[in-house]
């Protein structure tokens, strides 16, 4: 399943973040809080294959 946060990171480059935020009923601050918070969510992904390995 797709987050509608990612989708709008996906898009963003044809559309204007803000407007897909509004199509999507997405807040702009929680998007760009999520986009920040990328580099913790990866190395909390790569910890969490390690252990279940």
């Amino acid at each position: 399943m797709i987050s509608r946060f990612q989708f709008v990171d996906d898009h963003r480059n044809t559309y204007e973040a803000k407007r897909l935020c509004h199509v999507l009923h997405v807040n702009r601050s929680s998007y760009y809080k999520w986009l920040a918070s990328a580099e913790a969510r990866a190395t909390r992904q790569h910890k969490d294959r390690i252990l279940a390995d």
